[in-house]
């Protein structure tokens, strides 16, 4: 049937007004998305942060509440770059955290040194063990090696200070605790057998924020809060309503990661489901190993 002019006019009406939407609206996403890259600069540009106290965490009303969950937000390869930038979260945030460190980094220069000394001075970070040498970036013949192991962490371990021996290992997923024994290689076995006998309390991940080529955190926050709740509501992680989130200081170098990263943090507080503790107050962490 052929169209009246008053139908068509209707018609090129309605797509006119269409266009004119779908134009403001990518004219004010940009606007958005300027703004938030604007604030993260900001964060970059900001002074060294103060340290602050810890808020303390009711742990009676999150073991009596079954709609609360805990997690455990880990960082690794400090001092690194991006170390400062990931305090300044924190620290807008007010929410403590654990950072794996590498023994080599706090002496590859003069500005790894100088954040870990703002590191060991925070308040809301702990420190733990991420090995002296990072296994020199060849797991392989790291791992095959297990008293070369023991012995890379226990110089990481003298070299910083790190005497509670909290560790976790490079490149592998590997947990040894009393209650939780996971090595994600077989042929990393004996090496994580080795550091559980000489008394080192392996931590793995739930949840890791991986990079993009360029060394940035890939994808957003939304997506990574997707994945948040996928683990809690099929119980995925290694202790039920405890997850271990990784990432690392060196992906938070340019605005977009640290915005990122700082809505990701924010969403999950607003939530009012989540708690933040550090790795030390993970279930059973602090027995004996057996």
């Amino acid at each position: 049937m052929t169209k009246n002019f008053a139908e068509k006019s209707v018609k090129k009406s309605f797509l006119g007004m269409v266009a004119l939407m779908s134009a403001t609206s990518i004219l004010c996403n940009s606007c958005n998305q300027k703004n938030d890259k604007k604030e993260s600069e900001k964060m970059i540009r900001k002074d060294h942060p103060v340290a602050k106290i810890v808020p303390k965490i009711d742990d009676e009303n999150i073991s009596s509440n079954p709609d609360k969950r805990v997690i455990y937000l880990t960082f690794d390869d400090g001092p690194n770059r991006g170390t400062e930038n990931l305090l300044k979260i924190l620290h807008k945030r007010n929410v403590c955290a654990t950072a794996f460190l590498v023994g080599k980094h706090a002496y590859g220069s003069q500005k790894q040194h100088e954040d870990l000394q703002l590191l060991r001075n925070d308040k809301l970070v702990e420190l733990a063990n991420h090995s002296f040498t990072h296994a020199h970036n060849k797991y392989t013949d790291f791992y095959k090696d297990p008293i070369g192991v023991i012995h890379d962490f226990d110089t990481a371990k003298d070299s910083l200070k790190l005497y509670d021996k909290i560790a976790r290992t490079p490149g592998r997923n590997i947990w040894r605790l009393n209650n939780i024994t996971v090595t994600d290689l077989k042929s990393s076995t004996e090496a994580a057998n080795n550091l559980k006998k000489a008394g080192y309390k392996v931590i793995g991940w739930d949840l890791e924020w991986k990079p993009t080529t360029k060394m940035a955190l890939k994808g957003d926050h939304e997506a990574m809060l997707k994945k948040i709740d996928s683990i809690f509501f099929n119980d995925l992680e290694k202790t039920s309503r405890h997850l271990v989130f990784l990432t690392h200081d060196q992906y938070l170098t340019d605005a977009d990661s640290v915005n990122e990263l700082d809505l990701f943090i924010e969403k999950l507080q607003k939530s009012n489901r989540f708690v933040f503790r550090k790795i030390s107050e993970y279930p059973g962490i602090n027995e004996i190993l057996n």
